[in-house]
């Protein structure tokens, strides 16, 4: 079955190409996972075979190569909690532990940062493979290994390794999971040893889904085949600075000292990394464009490795100083929004230590990614911190002009370097390719895919771009295909103690760049920019694909660390991110990115922290909860007064316009009015954009919605497919992220832009002319949408009934026979909350209401009594199926709570169900 790992969103169409020449396997898996489930032949496949691969998690288990016992607490939901005497032994039983819990997922998440799906999946992933290997993620990972992290790295690595492995041992596949069971019967499947590399990779992976503004590169690109320059400036505007506040706010880059500086507050002394030029980019851009069509395909199928990389996606974290909460010490929040899966990419624990000492240096706890040593985001006993994605562009598409067997850059010829690469193919042949890459280390995208060639056939350049031939190949460069020591700042992190080490473990954390806040148990709070970010020449500033034979479009080195934006105590007493822009650009000479978030999320968690601390209010940990969970929508606040004005001659559709009266703009689940409203935006969108993009940014093939009706009234559901696969199949879809909510704001200064006429439609509907009359013919088409969808009786009507989150396994669950869905899929919840909101449970306008992506977890730390802290994940613990912990804590998580998060010894041993003792 085709995997779309971890982070499965379950938004994307299945893949025919995909299901041609595994009908049968699909049949067998239906007939094995029936049985497993009791379906038949019960006799046979009984409880206890269901069980087999259920993780031991009481008495005690022999591990050859400890050198001393570790002890393995469990809570009620299955959490474990580790002790151990030694650095070795903690990260061997780490690896133990989340291999008892999760192998599978590790497994398949190994295959696709390898780029060996086909091994598992047969042929239906050659081409996903195919473009992998042209990355090489495991290659550059295998690179950092050998030469870029430190002697410790290696060997808590090593350990971590040793630890799946001594789980692994004697298992057959029906021992570790139903899954492997299923795969055994079709393709004699057999895991192979784990190995720090199969670590170190999927640190790739995640930088891959976080990378950047690829996907904006490329739209931008497309667009100028029917839009001009001010129709693009329409649909990608300027960071609302007067308005949404950047993260940092007191300080400045100072051009003497060449150091980012700050004003007003007690800073902690900054850590010195020369990683490279110091050349300022500008933002004129580039006059080169390309018609980058061919990207779409191949980029949507490649598996999704942590969450949906585009508009609308994000993350929240934020800081609050004791001067402002209820206990005198910080308190932080942190929900990282990525794309819903099953099991949650997330997997909480906690390693400690028996006694803290040279010999153990750990006692940490939070969440981690099974299949890497250490904790990405949690706090130990003196600091926490979070992260959100920064952002900023990292990657870059370039042009090549190809001649021969090389390509063309400064006027002459120069070769590429190639390997060659061989796929296996569970019950197929191996099939062979040759990866190009440029000097730089790009890969040549363009050969993965037939399209793509043809891309370069279609560029538009300037008239000093050389002769295309047959055609411009398209390039990669990216931080991440460089080795980096992330690997060696998750540890650092993890043991860091103050501001200053803590700054010192983050200016590892290269890849993927993160934002990261602080906070310590002394009071103190922080910010600080990581990551290797790229400094470009004049004239270019990242927006745009770049012609790649011409050495002024080459990056010209990394920001260094001192110049990269932090704060730390501001006189304001809270730090907010939520992939805003970090800094203004009046006071940074870098580029950073041209596209950030727009800043709706970040804003609004700001006037809420105004709204709570000003006359000398406190905040509590509770309030940081309420504010993860806030539902407000803030285009309902700009738009819903211009609707409310709107003379509608239908009653039917007046009566859906009063929902909106005395609405306050809260988008909870039962919410009549937010189901309406939002069905008002999405119809704004398509109505205002939906035909005027170029064709290469259409889904071809599908509905804006499956049930859109082009008539005054109801029809019958075969007439609204139809006509809506004649009508909208080609129509462009927005996304409804927060850059539309700053295109829609912008345009609305200018009510008879064309962006606001569009012609009549079937039924004798009205033409749209301005701005209101869109805005009157979407709520019409809203009201009937919502008929077709929920019924003609508004009073039945609910955002929950719209918005819900369906949970889908990682792959068996994501395609094929609906009894295999059945059997590994759970849900649907109803949800409040929605596309930038705080609570942000995200929805696509191309695709529907359903949510997409999620806060996959979410955490308060309380620095005054860290066993006061709350934390939730998506889903569970565990990644079997038929386990008690497969998603107990998602009914909670959508309900917005929070669980208690034991630390110190007393609280873990008050919460603890199950002690496992795992002996030398």
């Amino acid at each position: 079955m085709p995997p779309n790992t971890t982070a499965t969103t379950g938004d994307k169409p299945g893949k025919s190409g995909r299901k041609k020449g595994r009908r049968a396997r699909f049949i067998v898996l239906v007939l094995v996972l029936a049985v497993v489930g009791g379906v038949f032949y019960g006799a046979y496949w009984s409880v206890s075979t269901v069980r087999a691969s259920f993780p031991q998690t009481k008495g005690s288990i022999t591990l050859q190569g400890l050198s001393g016992p570790v002890t393995v607490k469990r809570d009620s939901y299955g959490i474990p909690q580790i002790y151990a005497s030694t650095d070795a032994d903690l990260f061997m039983a780490q690896g133990y532990v989340q291999a008892q819990d999760r192998f599978y997922e590790m497994d398949v998440r190994r295959h696709m940062t390898s780029g060996r799906l086909s091994e598992m999946f047969g042929k239906g992933q050659v081409k996903n493979d195919e473009f992998l290997r042209t990355l090489g993620w495991d290659r550059v990972a295998k690179q950092e290994y050998d030469t870029k992290l430190s002697d410790a790295t290696k060997k808590y690595l090593q350990a971590y390794s040793k630890g799946v492995n001594a789980y692994l041992q004697g298992k057959d596949g029906k021992d570790i999971s139903l899954e492997y069971a299923a795969l055994g019967f079709v393709n004699d499947y057999k895991p192979e040893q784990w190995t720090p590399v199969d670590s170190v990779s999927w640190l790739k992976a995640m930088a891959w889904d976080l990378r950047g503004n690829m996907q904006d590169e490329i739209d931008r690109a497309l667009m100028t085949s029917r839009l001009g320059p001010q129709q693009i400036r329409d649909l990608y505007p300027d960071y609302p600075y007067s308005r949404n506040q950047t993260i940092v706010q007191d300080g400045q880059y100072d051009e003497l000292t060449k150091t980012f500086e700050q004003s007003g507050a007690t800073t902690g002394s900054s850590t010195s990394t020369d990683t490279g030029s110091t050349t300022t980019s500008s933002t004129t851009g580039s006059a080169l464009t390309s018609q980058l069509a061919g990207l779409y395909n191949v980029l949507d199928d490649v598996p999704t490795a942590v969450g949906v990389n585009g508009q609308g996606i994000g993350s929240n974290s934020w800081v609050v100083g004791g001067e402002h909460t209820i206990t005198g010490k910080p308190l932080l929040a942190n929900d990282p929004h990525l794309s819903a899966s099953l099991p949650s990419v997330w997997y909480q624990m906690g390693l400690h230590c028996t006694t803290v000492s040279s010999k153990c240096q750990y006692d940490v706890t939070g969440y981690t990614f099974a299949g890497m040593p250490g904790v990405i985001i949690g706090h130990n006993g003196d600091i926490a911190w979070g992260m959100t994605n920064s952002g900023v562009d990292v990657t870059d598409l370039y042009l090549e002009k190809l001649s021969g067997d090389g390509y063309l850059y400064d006027g002459k010829t120069k070769p590429f370097t190639t390997r060659t690469e061989t796929i296996k193919v569970a019950g197929g042949a191996s099939k062979k390719i040759v990866v190009r890459q440029t000097a730089d280390g790009m890969p040549l995208l363009s050969d993965r895919d037939d399209e793509l060639v043809q891309v370069g056939k279609k560029a538009t350049v300037d008239t000093a771009a050389p002769d295309r031939g047959d055609g411009y190949g398209i390039a990669l460069r990216w931080t991440a295909l460089d080795p980096g020591t992330t690997m060696d700042a998750v540890f650092a992190l993890d043991k860091a103690s103050d501001w200053d080490s803590f700054r010192q473990a983050a200016a590892q954390f290269d890849v993927p760049s993160q934002n990261l806040i602080y906070a310590d148990t002394k009071n103190n709070i922080g910010y600080t920019l990581p990551g290797k970010i790229p400094t470009r020449s004049t004239g270019d500033d990242g927006s745009i694909p770049a012609p790649g034979w011409d050495s002024k479009y080459k990056w010209t080195g990394f920001i260094k660390q001192d110049e990269l934006p932090y704060e730390y105590n501001p006189k304001r007493g809270y730090i907010v991110t939520a992939n805003q822009a970090v800094v203004d650009k009046d006071k940074y000479p870098y580029t950073l990115t041209t596209d950030w978030g727009y800043g709706t999320r970040s804003q609004r968690i700001t006037d809420l922290i105004e709204s709570k601390i000003k006359d000398g209010g406190k905040i509590s940990t509770d309030d940081m909860r309420q504010m993860q969970m806030d539902n407000s929508s803030e285009i309902a606040k700009l738009l819903v007064p211009k609707l409310l004005k709107i003379n509608l001659d239908d009653k039917d559709v007046r009566e859906a316009q009063k929902l909106l009266e005395g609405w306050d703009y809260t988008q909870d689940s039962d919410s009549a009015a937010a189901a309406y409203f939002n069905a008002v935006w999405r119809n704004i969108l398509k109505l205002a954009f939906g035909n005027k993009l170029p064709k290469e940014l259409r889904v071809k093939g599908q509905c804006l919605w499956v049930d859109k009706i082009d008539s005054t009234g109801p029809v019958d559901d075969d007439t609204k497919v139809r006509e809506c696969g004649e009508r909208d199949a080609d129509q462009a879809q927005p996304d409804g992220g927060d850059r539309w909510f700053e295109v829609v704001r912008n345009l609305m200064d200018k009510p008879n832009s064309d962006w606001w006429k569009t012609p009549a439609g079937a039924g004798d509907r009205i033409k749209a002319d301005n701005m209101n009359k869109l805005f009157e013919r979407a709520m019409i088409d809203a009201r009937w949408e919502l008929t077709a969808k929920l019924g003609k009786d508004i009073d039945t009507w609910s955002w929950g009934r719209l918005h819900r989150l369906f949970l889908k396994n990682q792959t068996l669950g994501t395609d094929g026979p609906s009894i295999v869905q059945y059997i590994l899929n759970r849900g649907p919840w109803k949800l409040s909350g929605g596309e930038a909101t705080v609570n942000a449970t995200g929805w696509n306008a191309a695709g529907g209401y359903g949510v997409v992506w999620v806060p996959s977890m979410r955490m308060v730390v309380n620095l005054d009594d860290l066993d006061k802290s709350k934390w939730i994940n998506l889903t569970g613990a565990s990644g079997h199926a038929f386990s008690a912990h497969y998603t107990d804590q998602t009914g909670k998580w959508a309900d917005g709570e929070l669980l208690p998060w034991s630390f110190s010894d007393k609280a873990v041993d008050s919460s603890t169900s199950d002690t496992l003792v795992l002996k030398p």
